[in-house]
């Protein structure tokens, strides 16, 4: 069966587009526990809810990646209370991703994960340079939030995480791990994925030799090219068409 075509979605109503938000999200989870972004209870990705622009869905605290479904998402509103949704909250979930929504109204999802590479590279207390075409996407799009404090659980080291996030798609949370926001769940979804993969590749190169890195009109170029929200979303198209073939009751 040929996949169905790319397009960017339009809805009828917020109830509409609250629904294919919670898909993707789902579907993002999914992906995430494919691709081994789990680690115990850490790990989330939120999506602001269309309609309460003070509220974000989540993952339930204490459940498996593998096993979400849309069912299972909480709804939660910016003072940390759960208004959709019978699990509790992650504190960290919580303490990150207001703030990150708050700072950020252009922001539709944002996620962060335990990745092994992302955390590997986040203890370098460095950014990523530009040694490959994919890597170029976070060029002049990433910041290092240059700190750790322990496990984020107040909304003052948030805001901090935030404010570093500053415009820019892409944080490493130094000693942490990576977190990316975009303006819906597909592009912060793949920004984290290709983020990870940008990690392994740069760890890589840098225990095989000297690196050369592109130069920088050409990764501007190719940052305009590969960079762009749109680019994202359509990056993790073919994801989802593979994890909603694969794991249909994600949709339950």
């Amino acid at each position: 069966m040929r996949p169905e075509r790319f397009s960017l979605p339009e809805f009828a109503d917020a109830a509409e587009e609250r629904l294919h938000l919670k898909q993707r999200l789902a579907a993002a989870f999914r992906l995430f526990g494919r691709f081994g972004f789990e680690e115990g209870v850490a790990g989330h990705i939120t999506a602001r809810d269309p309609e309460h622009h003070d509220r974000f869905w989540v993952n339930p605290f204490g459940m498996s990646f593998r096993q979400i479904r849309v069912s299972d998402l909480i709804c939660v509103d910016h003072d940390g209370r759960v208004v959709e949704g019978d699990w509790p909250v992650n504190g960290a979930a919580f303490a990150i991703h207001s703030q990150v929504h708050r700072a950020r109204p252009d922001v539709k999802a944002a996620a962060h994960s335990h990745s092994v590479y992302g955390k590997a590279f986040s203890s370098l207390g460095i950014l990523l340079d530009p040694l490959t075409q994919d890597s170029c996407a976070f060029y002049e799009d990433h910041a290092l939030f240059d700190d750790y404090t322990g496990v984020v659980l107040e909304t003052s080291e948030g805001a901090r995480i935030a404010e570093a996030v500053g415009t820019n798609k892409l944080a490493i949370l130094r000693n942490h791990g990576l977190l990316t926001v975009g303006s819906s769940v597909d592009s912060a979804a793949w920004w984290f994925i290709t983020g990870e993969r940008t990690c392994q590749a740069q760890l890589a190169a840098m225990s095989a030799g000297t690196t050369v890195p592109i130069e920088h009109e050409q990764a501007r170029l190719t940052h305009s090219q590969v960079g762009s929200e749109i680019a994202g979303a359509l990056n993790f198209h073919p994801l989802w068409s593979w994890i909603l073939a694969e794991e249909p009751d994600l949709l339950d």
